[in-house]
């Protein structure tokens, strides 16, 4: 008698792939190129590889229906798994987290799971983007921070560390789901720094911004072909009085390929754009005061996502292109207990530390501190260009008098007068070029060549 043939072990109540998880990762890869793996592990994950934009990438996602969104060991275990697997394979990774937190009924081993999933996404090296598209609380929330970029798809896009029902419990206070934790929040507050009407939308920024990124930090960033910016003098929509308010962005769009910014975090402190671009098909991080907010200055959460902005680029070898337009840092009361010095220092660092290719250019206005902080030429910039009708010095005319001239002004002295004076002598850009603390003095119109030919010396 012939022996009886061995039997596999099945599990049990392994689910396959769940259809909204996988329907997400279709959505984001090229179309017919997903494989998934670990799909008999189920637990509410589904989780493969694919191509966007014809180059390898890793994704997972979890369904938020499956016993609540909680998250599992063994889920927790096919993301932790993929990240590595990305990281390995030296591939980015895009993750849909969908989960209300570690799964009650398996204890300290859901903790684990996360924990595995922080180290992880901690010791990477690829790309890391989070698409939110329902609600994430706990460690689903702090998840989705630790990677580079995150982007809340829709209405139901939530990220909390505890949800309203807790918080009502805890501190008495009553909110709902979304003034605690919805899309409108973290928009404003650097959480969420892209966010889209649908999962479709959300796909597509990430398939955009992905684009930008290379395939891990220290690679070859990824080529595109050269277009001529938005047509228009780069200095059009710059008015000649210092106190007039104008758009950066549509400067910034005069310089770069296309004229296509894609901004991250624009309703998080707006009173600085930051922006992935090209130029000469060369991707490159911008990164510029705005006028429009602030008139341009410097605040705590202004340097709080400048910081963040800059580290990003350097991590992933993106050039800088640095627009100049600030009076200095905001005073009161207000930034020194949202303590702008520590921001501030912070962006100083940044920008001293970063090793990629930085260009800065002074459009109108460079004064104080602030003209230190925006990547100065004693920072480390490659090259400093400012415009004829910059002004560069220690502060303005008007409120340099008013140390300077006390005197003057207590006999009576006129105070334009004496602010006109101080401006011809001392503010003047020429100035600050003779002495050799910018390196060029150039016309609007040759900004983008000199751009270029930075890019091609160091590339």
């Amino acid at each position: 008698m012939s022996a009886a043939p061995a039997l596999r072990a099945v599990p049990p109540t392994a689910p396959p792939i769940t259809d909204p998880a996988r329907a997400r990762l279709e959505l984001l890869l090229d179309p017919g190129t997903f494989r998934p793996w670990r799909s008999a592990v189920g637990d509410g994950v589904a989780a493969g590889s694919g191509l966007i934009g014809g180059r390898l990438a890793f994704a997972w996602a979890q369904d938020g229906a499956y016993r609540g969104g909680s998250l599992g060991a063994a889920g927790g275990e096919t993301i932790a798994r993929t990240i590595t697997r990305a990281d390995a394979a030296g591939a980015p990774v895009v993750g849909f987290p969908h989960s209300g937190g570690a799964r009650l009924q398996e204890g300290v081993a859901a903790l684990t799971a996360y924990a595995a999933i922080f180290a992880a996404q901690t010791q990477a090296r690829v790309p890391q983007i989070s698409v939110v598209a329902g609600a994430c609380a706990g460690g689903a929330a702090y998840s989705t921070a630790l990677g580079d970029l995150t982007i809340m798809a829709g209405p139901e896009a939530r990220l909390f560390l505890t949800g309203p029902r807790v918080v009502e419990r805890v501190t008495r206070e009553r909110i709902d789901a979304d003034a605690l934790g919805g899309p409108g929040v973290h928009r404003h507050n650097g959480v969420a720094h892209l966010v889209a009407a649908d999962g479709a939308g959300a796909a597509a920024l990430a398939r955009a911004a992905l684009a930008h990124l290379p395939a891990r930090a220290g690679a070859p960033l990824p080529a595109g072909t050269p277009r001529p910016p938005a047509p228009g003098d780069p200095a059009g929509p710059v008015p000649v009085d210092a106190r007039r308010v104008y758009d950066v962005r549509d400067v910034a769009e005069r310089l770069v390929d296309g004229g296509a910014l894609l901004e991250l975090a624009p309703r998080w402190a707006r009173n600085l754009v930051v922006a992935f671009a090209r130029i000469e098909g060369t991707p490159v991080g911008v990164i510029a005061n705005q006028p429009r907010y602030l008139g341009g200055c410097l605040d705590a959460a202004g340097s709080e996502k400048g910081t963040w902005f800059v580290d990003l680029c350097d991590r992933f070898g993106l050039p800088l292109l640095v627009l100049v337009d600030t009076p200095g840092f905001l005073p009161g009361a207000r930034q020194e207990r949202q303590a702008i010095i520590r921001h501030g220092a912070s962006l100083v660092a940044a920008f001293t530390r970063a090793r990629v290719p930085r260009v800065t250019v002074t459009l109108r206005q460079a004064y104080g501190g602030a003209h230190i902080v925006m990547n100065s030429r004693d920072l480390g910039a490659d090259l400093t260009l400012a415009w004829p009708e910059a002004a560069i010095g220690v502060m303005g005319a008007r409120q340099a008098v008013e140390v300077v001239e006390r005197r003057a002004l207590t006999a009576g002295a006129d105070p334009d007068a004496l602010a006109a004076r101080y401006a011809d002598e001392h503010l003047p850009v020429g100035i600050a070029a003779a002495g050799g603390f910018v390196d060029e003095v150039v016309e609007p119109d040759e900004t983008r060549g000199r751009v270029v030919e930075v890019l091609e010396r160091v590339g």
